[in-house]
């Protein structure tokens, strides 16, 4: 349902401002137009006023579509396929950005590679969250500017990682 985030029966809110609307519509066509599958296209109906995209599932996405190399800032899901682990290891790595990454698997050695290869501020292994109040936020490469200084202020001078394992 999208809705206003003070609503409690919202389980989305809306986008920051128009241009991230406009902008989430042209990842999803672009992605399309080069081979994309839509799995999921919500049918809500969006609220008036605010400026909201319902959620998108994208799957089989060619490298050349847009949303593989630029964030989308919206309510859009991309996934991708990987033959072994080193493929997947070679995408997750391939742009210059290490905010967060999120990796699913049952094999404990592969959580910890997982862990350790992957260039991420944060890594999420089994699990959705990536932040804890008690953990540093913040990333590597060019995602890691504007890290939160405070006492682990020495810390955006070092590579930091945090991961979440279930």
């Amino acid at each position: 349902k999208l809705g206003a985030g003070i609503d409690r029966a919202t389980q989305m809110g809306p986008l920051a401002n128009v241009r991230r609307v406009e902008t989430t519509a042209d990842f999803v066509g672009d992605a399309e137009e080069k081979g994309a599958r839509v799995l999921v296209r919500s049918d809500a109906r969006h609220p008036e006023p605010g400026f909201f995209h319902s959620p998108v599932v994208l799957a089989d996405i060619p490298i050349s579509a847009r949303i593989m190399t630029e964030e989308p800032f919206g309510p859009i899901a991309s996934l991708n396929r990987f033959d072994d682990v080193d493929a997947a290891i070679v995408e997750a790595n391939r742009l210059p950005f290490g905010l967060a990454a999120y990796c699913f698997t049952q094999n404990g050695r592969r959580q910890n590679r997982l862990g350790d290869e992957i260039e991420a501020g944060m890594i999420a292994i089994n699990s959705t969250s990536v932040s804890a109040p008690d953990s540093p936020f913040g990333g590597v490469k060019d995602s890691g500017a504007g890290s939160e200084d405070g006492p682990e202020g020495i810390m955006a001078h070092l590579i930091t990682k945090t991961i979440h394992m279930n």
